[in-house]
């Protein structure tokens, strides 16, 4: 076995080899699919709604501008930013082809039709040419990315110069008791609930514990910068639990 073989990284609280994570996170998004919005709604009794609209309050979509969401599911971050930019354009991303094929029998999906594709693509290795995008965003995804600087450094070579990355992710509280009181939350409630209404414990045990695995917004910030972002910033949504990151390639 190779060093490049034997490589591990984390998937929740386990140890796995790096050539297994991808399927493993392809199990758990293809098992949730056809829960995923009911869940994202129960679990964060819709605030999840709220941090979106913040998002593309701070993005302030363009008219014309092409996004590139990715590990863009079922197509809500897309709908939102189609909703306020006439006449842009979406591309929805993910690596679960049934995430896609969820988000394609929503509403907004027909409705948007002219001005959405969806692909199937992997986050560190982007189907897309250099400088092709106005705007990326990865929302409740790049913590299940095998390698996270990877991703965002293909987050880079995709965008235009001038163009805007933003990602929304769960992150760390910086409170200590509040982070028990969210942990406490997390980790005996959010699985029944899978359970409950996906018939998947294990999915989202896993999808609470990749959380707590994330790195904190500090040090998330540092590796968009590493990429090569400029003017780089974050903030915090609903006392830190989830954050938004932007950067800007200059």
């Amino acid at each position: 076995m190779t060093a490049e073989q034997s490589k591990t990284t984390h998937f929740g609280f386990q140890t796995v080899d790096e050539s297994q994570k991808a399927g493993m996170v392809h199990g758990v998004f293809s098992r949730v699919a056809s829960k995923y919005d009911i869940m994202n709604d129960l679990m964060s009794m819709g605030i999840h709604r709220i941090w979106k609209d913040a998002m593309m309050d701070w993005l302030a979509p363009r008219p014309g501008q092409k996004l590139l969401d990715v590990a863009g599911g079922t197509g809500d971050v897309a709908f939102r930013f189609l909703g306020r930019a006439p006449g842009a354009t979406a591309t929805v991303c993910d690596m679960t082809e049934s995430m896609l094929i969820e988000g394609q029998k929503r509403a907004e999906a027909e409705d948007m039709a002219e001005r959405l594709d969806w692909i199937v693509g992997d986050a560190m290795a982007l189907p897309f040419e250099d400088n092709a995008f106005d705007v990326y965003t990865i929302s409740f995804g790049i913590r299940n990315v095998t390698r996270v600087q990877e991703a965002l450094n293909e987050a880079y070579r995709v965008l235009k110069p001038g163009g805007r990355l933003m990602v929304l992710e769960f992150s760390q509280i910086p409170n200590d008791l509040m982070q028990k009181v969210y942990d406490l939350y997390s980790f005996n409630i959010i699985p029944v609930m899978g359970q409950i209404v996906a018939n998947d414990r294990d999915s989202y045990q896993y999808l609470v514990e990749s959380i707590r695995k994330f790195p904190d917004q500090d040090t998330f910030l540092s590796m968009i910068r590493k990429a090569g972002f400029e003017q780089a910033s974050y903030r915090n949504l609903t006392m830190g639990i989830a954050a938004l990151h932007s950067g800007w390639k200059i």
